[in-house]
């Protein structure tokens, strides 16, 4: 079993090929909350004469490693300070994280096992975005397919990259709301279950180390911090 295993589905050939993958370093996402006033606030320094950031000169490029899944590739590059350095880096066209919230405010986990940790995890829904997919179709296929319920609006409120210092992914945390039950569907390879959980218990859950997903956490904790009526 692959890691991270969420990142399981198996594109189409032409979809392995690097220059079909989505290119998530220019992928804009109009809806993401909170960016949008950092977006004026940049305009606004932009406006006031501040130099624009220097970007990184690609040498060269060869790709080692190109599977279903991701990809290896070794860049030399001229990096913004100066440094002319060989960087590996795992290709990876993104993903979503979906947080269902029920009607009366508890949260839709799943756990299943995770073989790069040896161990069943608690996490939220989340998956890799398929070659043509927006965020907000990803991750509403992701919660039929891992939990079988349909939601009526997804909203993207987190835009991370998780691992940054050799890893491509971009990751979108996504709010689902409006939930309806239905029948799950998930892949040949995945043994999935679901439960749901209130405030309370979560916390106490990330407190004691029993949730130790990070993206799960992320997501989570930013939601009762920033979004969560109180």
């Amino acid at each position: 079993m692959i890691p991270n295993a969420e990142y399981r589905r198996t594109p189409s050939p032409q979809a392995t090929k690097s220059e079909a993958r989505l290119d998530v370093a220019n992928f804009t996402f109009p809806g993401i909350m909170w960016h949008e006033k950092q977006d004026q606030e940049n305009k606004m320094k932009k406006s006031s004469g501040t130099p624009r950031a220097k970007k990184a000169s690609v040498l060269s490029s060869t790709t080692i490693y190109e599977g279903p899944v991701f990809g290896i590739r070794r860049d030399e590059v001229i990096e913004p300070s100066g440094v002319r350095t060989t960087r590996e880096v795992i290709t990876h066209p993104g993903s979503v994280v979906v947080l269902p919230v029920l009607p009366d405010g508890r949260i839709l986990l799943i756990q299943q096992y995770r073989h790069a940790a040896r161990q069943y995890l608690w996490e939220l829904v989340a998956g890799r975005i398929d070659l043509g997919e927006t965020p907000k179709e990803a991750a509403a296929r992701e919660l039929i397919e891992e939990t079988g319920y349909r939601a009526k609006r997804f909203r993207v409120f987190l835009d991370v990259f998780p691992t940054p210092g050799f890893l491509e992914e971009r990751m979108f945390i996504l709010l689902a709301e409006g939930l309806t039950a239905g029948e799950a569907e998930p892949e040949e390879d995945e043994k999935i279950i679901s439960r749901v959980y209130n405030r309370k218990q979560l916390e106490v859950m990330i407190r004691t180390g029993k949730l130790r997903d990070a993206k799960s956490i992320t997501g989570i904790l930013y939601f009762f911090r920033f979004l969560s009526p109180q």
